[in-house]
């Protein structure tokens, strides 16, 4: 079994999580700090704005790509699934945005923002929804390295973009015009290479239907996780106003870049090797890759939520300014709880879109959905943005219980107990050690993590977490990963 090629690809996608979240947390103190709390509010119900709407506008084509693509052999099927995914996309999302342009202006009252704004928002969710059927087919065929590539380029050139347009007092035009140029020249280099080494075929929609058919109820599910993660910003917004969006954003934004990163490269790579191992009823493999997973993303989620939990007013003094540190330090223990359920979740769901039981996972998200708005509607005008968090914590609680419930029914896997309260008592050691410390400043701050980071790692050795076997195959990983 591949399993040394599975820790390389962690690896590889590891590093390009990684420079996302640098280039997240670049970009952040530039606007908090430049452009104040209420144009960041802006800035973050925009891009939310777009993540829904390409949800919509693609119709769980993306994903299915993967599902379906990842096993196939015969090259015109391959052509043809590719530019009939793309071809609906393209035209799902042109169609959106027409209607975005044309209501813009009621639209843009909405945000508080300029109408231009809202009409670059619609060229941008164009581009973002073909790129992502592009960076599909790259996940669906394990072209892992060349995926890095091209997600990397983005992230850096939108970082980079974004920063010197603010810098040269272009403000957020200027930030979405950059975000608009990266993304079309991501696109067509993309492009241009899936032509090169698969090539162009007019499409004929052959599966079209079976496809939309697996991909639909996708989209429930995407809204209704979409809503969990990200309406609370517009509940805030109408109920706050747009400063105190700005307020939670930076809290819930730092402790998602520093969670939810971490099931990043298995919510990558498993779909794609899931499927194919299940296909070929290697059942026993599929139940490895799933049992090792989820160890892996908890043995640094885990301490990674103490962590952030004891440095929350640290954190956010560094990246933002104390007016947002004293707003919000408290929003990020209670969200970085959320997102390790929401990781936990991500892996454990694998096993419905392997069992192509897509419509139970929409239904469960929504649930769950329907709960985070209920529970927003109560909490936020009374409790305020941490009311905001507390909700976004019981829908992920509810989703990884229910997940979790059901997928064991169709297909079972270990579950490592005692690795995770292993974990826990090491990163609570950590964290104790690390609250007594009270760093403050920059240096203080990065030499406590980085102790804390050495303690809990002594410390889980020593609680003989691995396996020799474990052991081997991380370092035979790490050989391969120089290679």
């Amino acid at each position: 079994m591949p399993y040394k090629k599975f820790i390389k690809d962690i690896g590889i996608l590891g590093i390009s999580q990684i420079i996302s979240v640098i280039s997240g947390i670049v970009t952040l103190p530039v606007i908090t700090k430049l452009l104040g709390a209420e144009n960041y509010g802006i800035w973050t119900q925009l891009l939310i704005t777009t993540s829904i709407i390409s949800i919509i506008a693609t119709f769980g084509l993306p994903y299915t790509v993967i599902r379906f693509l990842a096993g196939e052999k015969e090259n015109k099927a391959i052509q043809d699934g590719i530019w009939s995914v793309a071809a609906v996309t393209l035209s799902a999302s042109l169609i959106i945005s027409l209607l975005l342009i044309i209501l813009s202006g009621t639209i843009s009252k909405f945000f508080n923002c300029a109408q231009i704004f809202i009409i670059i928002l619609s060229f941008i969710i164009i581009v973002d929804c073909l790129n992502q059927v592009f960076f599909n087919v790259f996940r669906a065929f394990q072209q892992n390295a060349r995926f890095c590539f091209f997600f990397s380029s983005q992230e850096l050139g939108e970082t980079i973009l974004v920063i010197l347009a603010i810098y040269l007092g272009y403000g957020l035009l200027g930030a979405l015009l950059g975000f608009l140029i990266i993304r079309i020249i991501i696109f067509l280099l993309m492009g241009g290479y899936i032509i090169k080494n698969i090539g162009f075929k007019m499409p004929q929609f052959l599966r079209t239907k079976e496809y939309l058919s697996f991909g639909l109820p996708t989209i429930l599910d995407g809204i209704a996780t979409w809503t969990i993660q990200s309406s609370d910003r517009y509940l805030i917004g109408l109920f706050l106003g747009t400063l105190f969006v700005g307020y939670y954003s930076p809290p819930y934004s730092i402790s998602t870049f520093a969670i939810s990163f971490l099931a990043a490269p298995f919510s990558f790579l498993l779909p794609a090797i899931l499927s194919k191992s299940y296909d070929e009823n290697k059942i026993d493999e599929v139940k490895t890759y799933l049992k090792y997973s989820l160890k892996y993303f908890l043995m640094i989620a885990v301490p990674s939520v103490f962590g952030l939990s004891v440095l929350s007013k640290q954190i956010l003094t560094l990246f933002t300014t104390s007016e947002f540190a004293e707003a919000g330090y408290f929003i990020m223990p209670i969200v970085a709880l959320s997102m390790l359920a929401m990781g936990a979740t991500a892996i454990i769901s694998q096993v419905i879109g392997i069992v192509k039981k897509t419509k139970i996972a929409a239904t469960i998200t929504i649930i769950a959905a329907c709960i985070n708005l209920g529970f927003n509607f109560i909490l936020i005008p009374k409790f305020g943005i941490v009311g905001a968090a507390i909700t976004t914590l019981f829908a992920f609680i509810f989703l990884l219980l229910s997940t979790w419930v059901y997928s064991l029914k169709h297909l079972k896997f270990e579950i490592v107990w005692q690795f995770i309260f292993k974990s826990i008592f090491a990163s609570s050691l950590m964290a104790s050690f690390v609250f007594w410390l009270k760093p403050v400043g920059f240096s203080k701050t990065m030499i406590a993590i980085a102790l804390g980071v050495i303690i809990y790692g002594i410390l889980i050795v020593l609680l003989k977490s691995f396996n020799k076997r474990e052991l081997q195959l991380f370092k035979d990983g790490l050989k391969n990963l120089r290679h």
